[in-house]
């Protein structure tokens, strides 16, 4: 069956080079045709390697170095995905899917500009399948099969971490495809509203998936890793961030070229660098010069061949740019204050944010090669980016509504006395809750600002109340994604700002009282699992007339030779008691075990924002068809 696999990838490579030829030749029917086919090649490849994986095939080496008999099925097929060989190989098939996707669904009538798009998704394919073909094998055998495996890394095995790859490698190629839609309308001298019609529901649909992707990672890292964070700007986070950030911008300007026809050139820029962030947090991930628990450790050489391959396509991409760009037609003039002037505001604040975020993650690696180990930081992100961020988002709310083209009036005085009252009820609200610094003062006031501001903006278009709930797709979807910021502003600053951490140590039978809660340690037991032993410890958490149980634990995979924390988490309603088991510490009194303990208010908020935001993306997305802007049209109009 794997060499079927092994072969069926290199037919997906032969067809993809032929996609990538036809569709630069203008053919799109016979382009399109292929693009389905390699999907297909690849997608029995994909299957032939998940296969071998739910039945313990060992003669396969990548099997044999990341499962093992004692999996879960569920973890034996995420380890197909769960290495560095496998996640190229769901690169390539999410890659050849986008291509096959537009074959399908591409909502154009210039032709040229379909067959094109899908060749250049073609050309980016091969060169993703021959990276996987000849440096990064996933098909080879071993000539003595091993009776048991080494299993997959046993902090990956967990549901989020099942689903959170592909989540992100849809995000990531879908920002490849949209620049193959930019790559084809530089090559037709066409980026134009038409274009941007075209294009912004495959921006959003890789920018939902980016944005969910994203999130499941921060979820994972705060209930598995046992250290009572979501976020700790690890150089693995960043390398997904950064696409994100370059996302949110092209999202903002194509609304521009599609409304009034321009900022063609940027727009086009700005999906030649998603494209390009995207490549490079593949070659960060998988090259081997960031140490991260979500980085793939791997050879020198091939580290080497991915480097060439960053640099090969993003130097076609920007000399694609170079080449056309000034050919493009600019659109009409706007002043600097008006809707026109806050989007291009809103683009280069992002813009300045992922390169500041950029120089956070790669400056580690530049210091390294002039021989000095430079470490960088939450405190560099919290004095760079956070207030970058927070001058985007202070002024949301007011240059939403302004009009196109026109110069606006003055900023009406209501904002001005809103803003000022806000941020005394929210000062004099800390102050009698637990005197909350400044900081926190101000990041409360702004969420509170963004969702009155998101609240505003739908009473605005809709006029009156009654007609909130006719507003078209589009508007829900921005509206609520702006929401979500907002929700995730007040989620990220209660936790940071009002989080309580304390290590204790309690012996068998003895209590601590940690954050308003009494507890209790019953007893230490020893439990197994299919293919792991823990310590697991009994605690009794009581405040009040409330008692709780929690069981956090140790967990040991003897396969893989690792061990991982098992986190307890009870949610309050108002923040998460979050408990993680240390280690013995032995005594003349029979000695006692350690617990790292977290309070974490609110916490909850931040994925609360997440999935608001990839829902706004995806009502958005939904209004982006022509049958449902007609609707919109009719609703509107009615």
């Amino acid at each position: 069956m794997i060499e079927f696999g092994h072969f069926a990838a290199l037919f997906a490579l032969v067809l993809a080079v032929m996609q990538a030829v036809t569709g630069l030749g203008g053919q799109r029917r016979v382009t399109s045709q292929l693009a389905v086919l390699a999907f297909s090649a690849q997608g029995f490849a994909f299957l032939t390697l998940i296969i071998a994986f739910a039945t313990s095939d060992f003669s396969v080496e990548l099997v044999a170095t990341n499962s093992n008999t004692l999996k879960p099925l569920l973890y034996k097929i995420a380890g197909t995905w769960g290495n560095h060989e496998g996640s190229m190989a769901l690169w390539c098939l999410v890659t050849l899917a986008f291509g096959a996707a537009a074959a399908l669904w591409l909502d154009t009538d210039d032709e040229k500009l379909a067959a094109r798009a899908i060749g250049i998704q073609g050309l980016i394919a091969a060169g993703s399948l021959a990276y996987l073909l000849f440096a990064s094998s996933p098909f080879p055998r071993l000539a003595d099969a091993p009776l048991q495996g080494s299993g997959l890394n046993p902090i990956l095995q967990d549901p989020a971490l099942a689903i959170h790859p592909p989540m992100l490698y849809i995000g990531y190629v879908g920002f490849s495809f949209v620049f193959a839609l930019a790559g084809a309308g530089l090559i037709n001298g066409k980026i134009d509203r038409d274009w941007a019609r075209v294009s912004r529901p495959w921006a959003l649909a890789a920018f939902v998936p980016l944005t969910l992707g994203i999130g499941l990672g921060a979820y994972w890292a705060y209930y598995e890793l046992g250290w009572g964070g979501w976020w700790f700007w690890d150089p693995v986070e960043n390398a997904s961030f950064m696409p994100w950030l370059i996302g949110a911008a092209l999202l903002h300007s194509i609304i521009v070229t599609e409304k009034r026809g321009g900022f063609a050139a940027w727009t086009a820029l700005l999906a030649v660098l998603a494209f390009c962030f995207s490549i490079l947090g593949a070659f960060l991930v998988r090259s081997g010069v960031l140490t991260s628990v979500h980085a793939f450790a791997i050879d020198p050489l091939r580290g080497s061949i991915l480097l060439g391959g960053l640099l090969a396509y993003g130097g076609f991409a920007l000399g694609l740019f170079a080449w056309r760009a000034p050919s493009l037609q600019s659109g009409p003039k706007w002043a600097v204050m008006s809707r026109e002037g806050a989007l291009m505001l809103n683009n280069l604040v992002l813009a300045t944010a992922t390169a500041t975020v950029l120089l956070g993650t790669i400056f580690p690696l530049i210091g390294e090669a002039f021989g000095e180990q430079v470490s960088v930081g939450e405190p560099y992100f919290n004095l760079t980016f956070t207030p970058i961020m927070a001058l985007l988002l202070a002024t949301l709310p007011v240059v939403q509504n302004w009009s196109w083209g026109r110069l606006q009036g003055p900023i009406k005085p209501h904002w001005f006395t809103f803003a000022a009252v806000l941020l005394v009820a929210v000062a004099v609200a800390g102050q009698l809750a637990q005197g909350w610094p400044v900081g926190a003062i101000l990041g409360v006031a702004l969420g509170i600002w963004l969702l009155v501001g998101a609240v505003v903006e739908l009473k605005r278009r809709a006029l009156l109340w009654s007609r909130v709930f006719k507003l078209p797709k589009r508007v829900w979807g921005m509206s609520l994604a702006h929401a979500g910021l907002g929700v995730f502003v007040l989620g990220a600053i209660m936790e940071t700002s009002g989080g309580f951490e304390r290590t204790v140590a309690i012996p068998i039978g003895g209590s601590q009282q940690v954050a308003g809660w009494t507890l209790t340690l019953d007893r230490i037991s020893g439990v197994e699992g299919p293919n792991w032993y823990a310590d697991q410890a009994e605690l009794t958490a009581t405040r009040g007339n409330t008692t709780i149980e929690m069981q956090p634990a140790k967990r040991y995979y003897p396969a893989a030779r690792m061990p991982t924390t098992e986190t307890a988490i009870h949610k309050t309603g108002f923040g998460d008691l979050y408990t993680a088991l240390g280690d013995f510490r032995a005594s003349e009194d029979g000695g006692r075990w350690t617990f790292r303990v977290y309070f974490n208010p609110l916490i909850d908020l931040v994925f609360l924002g997440v999935i608001m935001i990839s829902l706004g993306g995806f009502l958005s997305m939904m209004g982006s068809s022509r049958g449902a802007r007609k609707q919109d049209k009719e609703v509107a109009a009615a």
